[in-house]
This record gives C-alpha cells, structure tokens and sequence, in this order.
C-alpha cells in the first residue's frame, strides 16, 4: 500500500536538479568543461518539463475521480420512509 501519492512531477523536477547537479560538479572537479550557458537551458528544461508532468497528473487524476464519483452514484435512493416521502 502506498503512503502518500505520487507525484511525478516532483520525480521529473528532482532527476534534472540531480543531472545539473552532477554536471556542475564534473565541471568543478575538472572531468568536464563546458560553458555556464549549457546549464541554463538544463535547468529551465527540468522546470518544464515537471510542470508538464504536474498538469498530466492532474488532469488523471480529475478524470478518475470523475469517473469513481460517476460510479458511485447510481440514482435516487429508494427510501419511502421518513419525510421526504411521498404521502
């Protein structure tokens, strides 16, 4: 069972901070160099893409709840009793 929902669009925005992260500590330990201009469009690619991913999510999730909410509600209820009923 899960503890918490998932949300993929922490998992997207957290793997491009950790590829950026790792780019610039090849960069400081001298096993890569590369302009400071290449990580600009890294880091704005990652935002991107997270809010994406956070708007697919979202957009999943209304529809399934739609449809759960849709499922559950199968008409009026059959009660003649109490006051609501008809006399």
């Amino acid at each position: 069972m899960l503890r918490h929902e998932f949300r993929p669009g922490r998992a997207v925005l957290g793997l491009s901070m950790l590829a950026l992260a790792g780019g610039f500590a090849a960069d400081a330990a001298g096993a890569w160099k590369i302009p400071w201009a290449f990580f600009l469009p890294v880091l704005l690619g990652g935002l991107w893409l997270s809010a994406a991913a956070t708007w697919a999510a979202y957009l999943v999730r209304r529809r399934r709840d739609a449809r759960k909410a849709s499922a559950e509600n199968t008409g009026a209820p059959a009660s003649t009793k109490g006051s609501h009923a008809i006399k």
